[in-house]
């Protein structure tokens, strides 16, 4: 289907033809009537499908017929990263129609705040927000929601994740009542299903099925043990063909220490983590993007709404705790009808965890040998269930009270 087939106005159908839109994604094909109707939507479908657009450009074209200088929308995100892309892709979009927007998060100094709270008492029309920083917005009395018809939640299963759940809600609690809702989630857990109970009227469904990677995905995986890693990073690095590389670990703690060991041998690599200030995510991610650095290092946010086209490696230090990550993750690669390599490194551990990957993406993923040198990793064996951690029950220190249990005396 294509774009000009959804009767957009002009002046929004003038800037996607500049920018090359032409064919509609699945997602996009079923949700944009869906929002032109004024309908509520619930939306199951993962990163990289271009889900962003099914929501925008009908927003963009309701701007467009009807301009307005007050709030219209306004888009909660998980993360900072996610809100400011999801606010800089409106800017192309939009670049014709003359709406508004601003990306509010926290994380800044005292000027960001005060940019952003000028221009949502100017009523901007879109307000793309992470929850918290919103929340001190609202807090102050000054936002103007009376004329607000759309609220949409992007990435709905992260936020809940992250503990935003009583947030939203507060947030809903300042919003007319008579409003469109649209929930986009790449999972569709319970919670997820709950929220969308107490908060949609009515909705439709869409569920766009969990894609398997991409054909221009080359997946590969070692058998290693953990002492191994770091040098397995080292050696494969040594290949000049992987010009920008995303290394994933599930914590921050294995984030910090991997960035200072693969520093330590020669690596050019940079961590990102929720610890550092705004300012300095800003300049890693700008830097990245512009390929002045090679590797990024970082935990599963940036996994989802982090869109850098070119990404030639990724690699999974550890297997993700969910197999749905798995292909978040390695979807970083291969992106804009390109090619790139997905390597995940197995230890014992995580062999049950890599084992659900290959049954969710309905395929064997190629085991690689070690490189010469290297010792023998593990032997792989997917069905063997992690030991769990014996826990001991006996009670240190533990006085009996005085007369109890004491030994009887025979006479």
């Amino acid at each position: 289907m294509k774009f000009t087939e959804f009767g957009f106005a002009p002046l929004l159908e003038e800037g996607l033809d500049s920018m090359g839109y032409l064919e509609a994604t699945p997602i996009q094909q079923q949700a944009i009537p869906v929002i032109l109707q004024q309908k509520d939507l619930i939306a199951c479908a993962q990163t990289g499908t271009g889900k962003t657009a099914s929501y925008l450009l009908p927003i963009l074209h309701k701007i467009a017929v009807e301009p307005s200088d007050h709030i219209n929308t306004i888009i909660l995100s998980p993360t900072r990263e996610l809100a400011l892309q999801i606010d800089q892709q409106i800017m192309g979009l939009a670049y014709f129609t003359g709406a508004t927007s601003i990306a509010v998060y926290g994380g800044g100094d005292g000027m960001d705040y005060e940019q952003q709270k000028r221009s949502i008492r100017e009523g901007v029309n879109i307000i793309v927000a992470t929850p918290g920083r919103l929340i001190a917005h609202l807090s102050s009395g000054k936002a103007n929601f009376s004329k607000l018809q759309h609220l949409i939640l992007d990435e709905a299963d992260r936020m809940l994740d992250m503990g935003f759940y009583e947030d939203i809600i507060r947030i809903i609690s300042y919003l007319p009542e008579k409003r469109q809702n649209l929930l986009f989630s790449a999972t569709m857990p319970f919670k997820i299903r709950a929220l969308a109970k107490k908060i949609l009227h009515d909705p439709t469904e869409i569920n766009i099925a969990l894609s398997k990677p991409s054909d221009g995905i080359k997946q590969q995986a070692y058998l290693v043990y953990d002492e191994q890693k770091g040098e397995l990073i080292k050696n494969i690095l040594s290949d000049e063909a992987y010009s920008s590389v995303i290394i994933f670990a599930s914590k921050k703690e294995i984030v910090k220490r991997l960035a200072i060991e693969l520093s330590k041998k020669g690596i050019a690599i940079e961590a990102f983590h929720s610890d550092l200030e705004q300012a300095q995510r800003e300049d890693i991610m700008n830097r990245f993007k512009a390929k002045r650095i090679n590797v990024l290092v970082g935990t599963d946010v940036i996994s989802r709404g982090i869109d850098v086209v070119g990404i030639s490696l990724v690699i999974n230090y550890d297997v993700p705790p969910d197999p749905e990550d798995y292909i978040h993750r390695v979807g970083r690669t291969a992106r804009a009808a390109t090619t790139g390599t997905a390597i995940t490194f197995i230890n014992t551990k995580d062999q049950f965890r890599f084992g659900n990957i290959e049954d969710l993406i309905g395929s064997e993923i190629e085991k690689v040998p070690l490189p010469a040198g290297f010792s023998e990793g593990p032997i792989y064996d997917p069905k063997r269930k992690p030991q769990k951690k014996k826990i001991n029950r006996k009670k240190k220190n533990f006085r009996k009270p005085a007369g109890a249990g004491a030994p009887k005396v025979e006479k």
